[in-house]
Parts: C-alpha cells; structure tokens; sequence
C-alpha cells in the first residue's frame, strides 16, 4: 500500500507539471488544437517519441530541447487526443472556455490515472524494474497501433482501440519522468 500511495503522490506531481504547461501553453495559443485531426496528433506524437528513441540511441543531442519536455509534451498530447476523441468541440471554435478545458483534462486525467492505479495493482508496479528506453519503445508501438486502426478507419476486431493506447501512452510517459526525476 505504501509503494501505491509513493506511485499516486509522484504520479499527481507529474500531472500537476504538464497541467501547468498545458494551461500556460493555452493561454499562449487559445485551442489552436481543435482543428488537428486524429492522424495529426498521432503523427505529433509520433515526432516526439522518434526524437526520444534517437537521443536514446545517439546518446546526444544537437536541439537545444531538454528531452523531459518531450515527455511533457506526449502527456499532453495524449490529453488533447483523449478530449478530442470523447468531447464534443467545434473545430471552429479556438477558444474554448479556459474553465471548460481544465474539466475535461482533469477528466482524461483522472480516467487514465484509475486506469494506472487497476494495472498497478494486477501488474505489481513493475513499470518500476523496467528501462526508461522500454517506455519509449512501448510509446511507440501504441503509436503504430494507433496508426492502423486510424487508417483501417476506427474499426478493430479485438483490440482495445485508440482511447486504451493513448492512455497508456501518457502512462508509460508519465512513469518515465518518474523515473528520471528519481535518477536525477
């Protein structure tokens, strides 16, 4: 139980990080968002982890973009994907109430932490003994399958389909910058 609530205290300050950006960026941008289509955020995400798995492999960097902020990023990404998939918004609209958009994050959020909490509990916590490139590659792969299902149009004969992928996409992304604030 202890190493649970050590888990939903680091998972929160995590969150509570990328919402902060996530708020700040809106603030600069409004919901400029709202026009990309399903493929794009896809793709988005896509571009951050390549860039990931390529500082991973190259160990460096010639962009001056620390690598958390991709991981930031994909967190907020995956949010933005998850509204989008289940809140009906207006691609017109740029400007979505301030209020209104905070709601819907904390509700992806929330969904997708109770969703950590239920594995964590089957799985043991054993995100904790695997290699921060293991994330990156498991990102991956639930950005590929996402990509199939988007382009075979939605439908899947058993899988879980793309809401169960980009939840566990900002898991993996999530538990990475734990693990990095904990090497750090």
């Amino acid at each position: 139980m202890e190493e649970q609530f050590k888990t939903t205290t680091q998972y929160d300050h995590v969150i509570d990080s990328c919402k902060l950006i996530f708020l700040k960026k809106n603030k600069d941008y409004g919901s400029s968002w709202v026009v990309l289509r399903p493929s794009a955020i896809t793709d988005q995400l896509f571009i951050k982890v390549k860039r990931i798995k390529s500082i991973e492999e190259k160990g460096n960097s010639k962009v001056n973009e620390p690598v958390l902020d991709e991981y930031f990023a994909i967190v907020n990404y995956c949010v933005i994907a998850l509204i989008a998939l289940t809140e009906q918004i207006d691609p017109s609209q740029n400007a979505i109430n301030s209020e209104l958009l905070e709601s819907y994050y904390d509700k992806q959020v929330l969904a997708t932490k109770n969703l950590m909490i239920a594995k964590n509990h089957d799985y043991g916590e054993a995100w904790r003994d695997m290699r921060i490139s293991t994330f990156t590659d498991m990102m991956l792969m639930r950005i590929f399958r996402i990509k199939e299902i988007e382009d075979k149009g939605g439908k899947t004969f058993v899988s879980e389909g793309v809401e169960a992928n980009y939840r566990d996409m900002m898991n993996y992304a999530i538990f990475a910058l734990i693990r990095l604030n904990e090497l750090s």
